[in-house]
């Protein structure tokens, strides 16, 4: 395909379908969505500006993608590791103070689904694209090197062949092979083996997360912890501090969830492929406001972990709003 000058239509209408897929591949390279978001629009700001030069060697998705790359590689020199506080050491038994910050850390950013688009009609896709965007995988990538992240994410995540991946990243097929091995091998390190991650059926599943809301908003603390596993972790970024077990999660709950019922409300909603609710705490006006984006974990034997973002500027990529009457 070789043009003689830029068509602006021509390029929206080639390189749009492809602008929600890059967005999950910069998300899972950079661990941000914010961040994810902004160099989507350098991507295609990039792509339109060499788009007059594009020969057609290439597919265009391939090309888009190779110019993704190049720019997440480039952003991850110049950037920190983005973590959840259950990667920064062992969880503690002492519940912070409200409005512990660990301001010097980078955190992870959960992923709306609803930036996704329509999920495919295979079911078996649906399960893969839901894996690949789970928030313990997402939190694994960051430990590696940038361009293992892209080998494994373009190899194990989107399938891509291995010849494909070693051509858009300047790399031989061995080379591609040899990364992605180190790559696997660090990964089933980090992350949690798929058996504790099965999630149930659907109708349990609706039933699971309506009783968990209804004991949430409740403020029935032994009511949540019946729902945890054993082991069960809750972590709350940016406060660095997260809890494993479920006594130590309810002395959390009974510390910080001091209000009576009506004192907070759960809006489901999901993100990284998994269920999810925006959190609201009542002010002394009367109003639920925005506190927080909770991503649960969910096996069959009961959830297995709470990420709880506390973070207002999340809710505008979930749809949901800062307050409610």
């Amino acid at each position: 395909m070789q043009t003689d000058e830029r068509n602006p239509d021509e390029f929206a209408r080639l390189s749009d379908p492809f602008r929600r897929e890059l967005l999950a591949y910069c998300y899972r390279m950079l661990g941000s969505v914010h961040d994810a978001e902004d160099l989507v629009q350098e991507v295609y700001l990039r792509a339109w500006r060499s788009y007059a030069g594009f020969d057609g060697r290439a597919s265009l998705r391939t090309w888009l993608y190779r110019i993704a790359t190049n720019a997440c590689l480039n952003a991850l020199e110049h950037s920190s590791r983005r973590v959840l506080p259950s990667g920064l050491g062992a969880p503690s038994d002492d519940v912070p103070p409200v409005g512990s910050r660990a301001p010097e850390v980078t955190w992870l950013e959960p992923f709306s689904d609803r930036l996704i688009g329509r999920a495919p009609d295979d079911p078996a896709a649906v399960v893969a694209a839901r894996a690949g965007l789970r928030l313990a995988l997402i939190a694994a990538l960051q430990y590696l090197p940038g361009r293992q992240r892209a080998v494994v994410i373009l190899r194990d995540v989107l399938a891509w062949p291995a010849a494909e991946v070693a051509e858009l990243l300047g790399m031989t097929g061995t080379g591609v092979n040899s990364t992605l091995l180190r790559a696997r091998a660090r990964l089933e390190r980090l992350v949690p083996a798929s058996d504790e991650i099965t999630e149930p059926d659907e109708p349990e599943m609706r039933e699971l997360l309506d009783r968990f809301a209804k004991a949430f908003e409740a403020v029935d603390v032994p009511a949540i912890t019946r729902l945890l596993t054993e082991q069960a972790a809750w972590e709350m970024p940016p406060v660095p501090q997260w809890f494993s077990g479920r006594d130590s999660i309810g002395r959390l709950l009974t510390e910080r969830l001091s209000s009576g019922p009506g004192g907070n409300r759960l809006v489901p909603t999901r993100a990284n492929g998994q269920p999810a609710f925006g959190m609201y705490l009542r002010g002394e006006d009367g109003l639920l406001r925005a506190h927080s984006i909770q991503v649960l974990t969910v096996s069959r034997a009961g959830i297995v972990h709470i990420s709880s973002f506390i973070d207002q500027a999340l809710f505008a990529s979930f749809g949901l709003p800062l307050t409610y009457e």
